[in-house]
């Protein structure tokens, strides 16, 4: 969540950028600033109230040790006044910055200077481009009829065994599904990224600290009776292993990875976009994530596109970065780049990677922070990215890989694959 300090900086500018991601920001700022004016001069009076108690106490003390036993009595009557102001002071302190917070939660992060205006992925702008563009005949088939075709995907399985959006992998289906999983963990070790193996389900404290709480409830599947989320993302639980804890200056950056099953309901999702892979309930992804000093999370961010963009180059996959318009982008971030693959059968983009800085806005929530030389503590920057998601990469090397004698197989998962052709 933002700052008290960030909005008291600049008001307008913080309700100016509020209106790029299309959400009028005044009057919770407004609000903002009024509860931190009257939370700040509770806070004074409580440290006056506690001032006073010291004050009686001491005389107290001297009282009794020269037998003023009166006078000591209506000092400790006065110090129960004081204690019952100071308590009452206390609840209207504890409302206040339970009100700020309730407030906070509740306005998404700022956009940074770097974020085109617009509402809608018609005004996201493509900042780079590249990898060959396929040239397949005019009845290419689309990835579910060729899953078909080879038994390697079975939608109508996974339809009896759970419902729609939860595919069985079958065979040399469920044989690329594991090397590209290997092979996006070994390319992310090779970039420094520490492997992690995080829970598939958190508890509400993680959802809050990452921001899909309480801003995602109806996307995600909740366990009622253990009151407990299944992960739309690795992001959540990785990043909240930072949550409440103070790293040193040294440490940084933290860089880990991690594989995990991601879950979302997708709820509103409908029409011939969501066939196949293009929109599940169920996917496996693997992401990396960075905690970061403020000064270095910029050139961070560029460093993971640089990552992900090696990715498709690899695969041999045509790719665009898209940099979002304040309207398209989530409610945490300050900035988001897209990537998307071409799908050739389906003559659509389809997106693979979102990669995101949230400067402080995560880490204030989650009290992430890290100890400087001089010992003072600042909040860090926290930045995550998809590295990459599967069900649309797999889609892509299906369509775009077909031939007459079979689907080709990237050379780079050769190793892992143990064939070169699904025919």
């Amino acid at each position: 969540m933002l700052t008290i300090s960030q909005i008291k900086e600049n008001p307008e500018r913080a309700i100016e950028r509020l209106a790029v991601k299309g959400f009028d920001g005044r009057e919770a700022i407004t609000r903002v600033l009024a509860l931190d004016d009257e939370r700040r001069q509770l806070q004074l009076d409580n440290d006056n109230r506690s001032a006073e108690l010291k004050k009686y106490a001491d005389r107290i003390g001297t009282l009794m040790k020269q037998g003023k036993r009166d006078e000591a009595n209506e000092a400790k009557a006065k110090v129960a006044e004081l204690k019952e102001a100071q308590k009452e002071i206390a609840g209207k302190l504890d409302a206040a910055e339970a009100d700020i917070r309730t407030l906070l939660l509740s306005v998404p992060n700022l956009p940074c200077d770097m974020v085109p205006k617009g509402l809608t992925a018609a005004d996201n702008v493509v900042e780079r481009e590249g990898g060959p563009m396929p040239d397949l005949p005019a009845d290419a088939m689309p990835h579910w009829e060729l899953a078909k075709k080879y038994n390697l995907i079975d939608f109508d399985l996974g339809v009896k065994i759970t419902g729609a959006g939860f595919p069985v992998y079958i065979g040399k289906g469920a044989r690329l599904q594991r090397a590209l999983i290997q092979f996006f963990l070994d390319e992310a070790g090779k970039a420094g990224y520490l492997e992690v193996q995080p829970p598939y389900v958190v508890n509400e404290a993680s959802g809050y600290g990452t921001g899909q709480l309480p801003d995602k409830e109806g996307q995600m599947y909740y366990v009622n009776e253990d009151n407990l989320y299944l992960i739309p993302t690795a992001e959540v639980p990785v990043t909240n292993i930072y949550r409440d804890v103070i790293l040193n200056e040294n440490q940084l950056p933290v860089k880990n990875a991690a594989y995990s099953a991601c879950f979302r309901r997708e709820a509103g999702s409908y029409g011939k976009d969501v066939r196949g892979l293009n929109r599940l309930h169920q996917f496996d992804k693997v992401e990396i994530v960075r905690i970061e000093k403020p000064e270095n999370s910029y050139a961070a961010l560029e460093e993971m596109k640089m990552h992900v963009q090696g990715l498709l180059e690899k695969l041999g996959l045509p790719w665009h970065i898209l940099r979002l318009c304040g309207g398209d982008m989530s409610f945490t971030s300050a900035i988001t780049f897209d990537f998307e693959v071409f799908s050739a059968a389906q003559k659509r983009w389809l997106e693979v990677s979102s990669v995101s800085n949230f400067e402080t806005y995560q880490a204030n929530r989650l009290k992430c922070r890290y100890r400087t030389a001089d010992k003072k503590t600042r909040l860090c920057h926290t930045l995550n990215g998809s590295a990459l998601a599967l069900p649309r990469i797999m889609a892509a090397l299906l369509e775009n890989n077909q031939t007459p004698q079979g689907i080709v197989v990237p050379e780079c998962l050769h190793k892992y694959t143990g064939f070169t052709i699904i025919d």
